[in-house]
């Protein structure tokens, strides 16, 4: 569906999944704005990952998801980047192969296109990997493979582009350099962007919206650095939190008390919003 709210670039409007007689999402109301970077984050189990697939149509849903349209008054193209992508590393197929699949018809043994060649390498540059281009998958680095895949999102040319944890798992040097190509980006392809992620020095310091689900529903929502508040940080991670100051920096921490056991939260000393429980959480609604 299309709508013309002039700041949200994807409103949703009571949408509910239910996985195998499961709800995830129970009644999500929520919007991102348009050309700007949005954060989404919540809990394990919260059903983040869940909400990205109902809005790329990529599992069922009710209720309605609204699309602002393009300059052509189209649907807005979307591309997806996943947490992780599982495949043989000691397959031969390099990251230029992998490109230039997803743009051409021939098999790969036949060798790549000189056009699909070229759009794999224009996008390789634009996001700083075109030194990768010759590489195996196998040999990539996590921070590596993350920018080959968000490479191969940028193919097709997204007005809408999902990155689910994209720095999970990368070194603190990978993930600060992941973060600002993602601003760069933003910028200069007028992109609207929705990231998962766990890392609350870049919600607070890049992010223009963020939205907090947790039971799935959405908890709060708005500008960052009027929405973190101690108060929504206990609604989206539990009431069992307790927040105070650490050491001269006063970073926030939050943790449980004796009553409610060791599920925790907290912010580390990079920023970083972990959570930690010892309850078991379903696999697929992270």
């Amino acid at each position: 569906m299309a709508t013309r709210d002039a700041d949200a670039a994807v409103r949703m409007r009571g949408v509910r999944v239910a996985l195998s007689g499961v709800t995830v999402l129970s009644d999500i109301n929520a919007f991102f704005v348009q050309a700007g970077i949005n954060a989404l984050i919540g809990p394990n189990g919260a059903g983040k990952t869940t909400l990205l697939k109902a809005m790329l149509g990529l599992t069922p849903f009710s209720g309605h998801v609204e699309f602002a349209p393009d300059e052509s008054g189209r649907m807005p193209r979307a591309a997806y980047v996943p947490q992780r992508l599982d495949f043989d590393r000691g397959s031969p197929i390099t990251v230029t192969d992998l490109l230039c699949a997803d743009r051409q018809r021939r098999p790969l043994f036949l060798g790549a296109s000189h056009r699909a060649a070229a759009q794999a390498h224009e996008k390789l540059r634009l996001v700083g990997a075109d030194r990768l281009a010759r590489l195996p998958l196998g040999k990539l680095s996590g921070g590596e493979f993350q920018r080959v895949l968000l490479a191969l999102a940028l193919l097709g040319d997204p007005r809408l582009l999902l990155l689910d944890e994209p720095v999970a798992g990368i070194d603190m040097v990978g993930e600060q350099l992941f973060c600002d190509l993602l601003v760069q980006l933003r910028v200069t392809q007028r992109m609207t962007i929705v990231i998962v992620s766990h890392d609350q020095s870049f919600v607070t310091q890049h992010a223009d919206h963020v939205v907090c689900i947790n039971d799935g529903v959405v908890q709060c929502e708005g500008n960052p650095s009027k929405t973190l508040t101690p108060d929504n940080i206990r609604r989206v991670f539990g009431d069992h939190i307790v927040l105070y100051d650490h050491g001269p920096h006063g970073h926030a921490h939050a943790h449980c008390d004796e009553q409610h056991g060791c599920g925790h939260s907290h912010a580390d000393s990079h920023g970083h919003l972990h959570s930690h429980s010892a309850v078991p959480q379903e696999p697929n609604q992270a």
